[in-house]
This record gives C-alpha cells, sequence and structure tokens, in this order.
C-alpha cells in the first residue's frame, strides 16, 4: 500500500493492483476537503450532519482528481445485497456492494471504521468494491461478492485480487457482547478479552471462499488509533466518511 498526495488531497493505492494499470483505485485520506468541524474535511457522505454544498465540493474534488464525471454510490445498510452496475445514471437501491465490468463508471464505498473491499478479476476485467462492517462480515458479505461475481462474470475466485482498506483493528474492535453478537467461529480471533481481529477474520473469510493467500492485501492500519488521518465512527459518533472509489479504464 501506498500513499499518494495531489491537490492537497491524500490517499492509498494498493500494492496487489499496481500491475493492473486499467484499474484505478484510491482510499481517500481526511485531507483535502471543505468540510469543517467534526467533518474535516473530506467527508464524502450527506446523512451524516454536514453541510450538503461541503460534500457536494468534496466528492467534485474526488471526481476531478480521477478524472470522471461518473461516481456511484447508495445508501449502505449493513447487510448483503449486491448491485451489478452497467451505467452510471442507474437508480441504486439501498446497498453494500456494486460490481461491474463497464468501463468508466467510478463505483464509491462510503466507510469509518468499517472495512472497504475491492475485488479484481484480471481475466474478465470485472470488479467489485464492498461495503464490510461487523454486521456485514458475520453475514460474510465477502464470499456473497465472490458468488455473484462468479455467477455474473465466470470469475474463477482463484484469480480474483482482494485489498482491504484502513479499518478498525484488534486493539479497538471491542464487543462487550460478542457471544450475541458473533458467530462462535469467530471467537477463535480474540486477541484479548472482548477485543476481535477482524482482519483475520476477513482473511479467513476470503481464503475459505477460495481467494489465494497471496492474493489478499490487508491495510492493517487502524482507522480508531489515527485522527489525524481517520473518520472514526467508533471514536467520535459524529464524524465524516471516506471514499474507497474503483473504476475500469
Amino acid at each position: 500500500m501506498k500513499k499518494r498526495k495531489e491537490r492537497g488531497i491524500e490517499w492509498y493505492e494498493y500494492d496487489i493492483f499496481s500491475t493492473h494499470k486499467n484499474l484505478r483505485h484510491a482510499t481517500f485520506l481526511r485531507r483535502g476537503g471543505t468540510s469543517s468541524d467534526e467533518y474535516t474535511s473530506l467527508n464524502t457522505a450527506y446523512d451524516v450532519g454536514d453541510n450538503s454544498i461541503y460534500v457536494t465540493e468534496n466528492l467534485s474534488r474526488i471526481k476531478s482528481l480521477l478524472n470522471t464525471t461518473n461516481l456511484v454510490w447508495a445508501k449502505q445498510v449493513h447487510a448483503t445485497k449486491i448491485i451489478p452496475i452497467t451505467s452510471p445514471h442507474e437508480t441504486i437501491p439501498e446497498c453494500d456492494a456494486f460490481m461491474t465490468s463497464t468501463p468508466g463508471v467510478a463505483l464509491m464505498i462510503k466507510h469509518a471504521d468499517c472495512q472497504a473491499a475491492i475485488f479484481y478479476d484480471p481475466r474478465n476485467k470485472a470488479y467489485a468494491v464492498v461495503h464490510a462492517g461487523w454486521r456485514g462480515t458475520v453475514q460474510n458479505i465477502y464470499a456473497t461478492t465472490i458468488n455473484a461475481m462468479v455467477d455474473s462474470y465466470d470469475t474463477d475466485p482463484e484469480e480474483l485480487l482482494v485489498a482491504i482498506s484502513p479499518s478498525l483493528g484488534p486493539d479497538a474492535a471491542c464487543f462487550e457482547n460478542y457471544r450475541e453478537e458473533l458467530p462462535e467461529v469467530f471467537w477463535p480471533y480474540q486477541e484479548k478479552p472482548l477485543y476481535f481481529n477482524f482482519w483475520e477474520i476477513s482473511r479467513m473469510q476470503l481464503e475459505n471462499a477460495g481467494i489465494q493467500p497471496h492474493n489478499i492485501e490487508i491495510a492493517g492500519v487502524c482507522t480508531y488509533g489515527n485522527e489525524e488521518d481517520f473518520f472514526s465512527y467508533r471514536r467520535d459518533k459524529v464524524t465524516g466518511r471516506h471514499a474507497t472509489v474503483a473504476m475500469l479504464c
């Protein structure tokens, strides 16, 4: 993973996609936007209390940086619905993942502590972007995404490349009621009492779904502990949202 900066905006790009120049992608950090106070400064969500004028400008800056006028997102609901996208002008229902093989359509996931993942099938030139909080992980949205790509694009899971964004780390992922909230298969990933390593839970789910270990890149950076770079819902409650965006060129 490498950090980039341009026009005051900072973002990460993932090493796993470095040889695939037709996949433009970024996980944007919180600097370089126009929002203020709790939302400083590159907040990308309209529904968290920020001034919509600032959000619109922030999204415009992201589109300009990516050299696209087409940016697709949805209201995310911590479920497992995956929407295929063929046009940026579609009406998008509530969902937590998109997939496409259409060039020029930039798909965006909004997140603060949750994982944002990019799945890329280099043979069939198809990709998906996924929002996975703990509820989505419990429902195994990653396996659902892989199955959807297999059905829609004839994807071979062993060929899929996957990158997972900075997200809540094991030192901050406290679940006091884990016996009611988390399945028993997650319990071995409790690194200290009540604290769980969702990075490794996600790795386990991906490998169980057929992803090769060397085709997985997990950022391993905790959003909770770095207020300068990251929004964190668990840390601040009222806060902005990052954007993770991918687009086929």
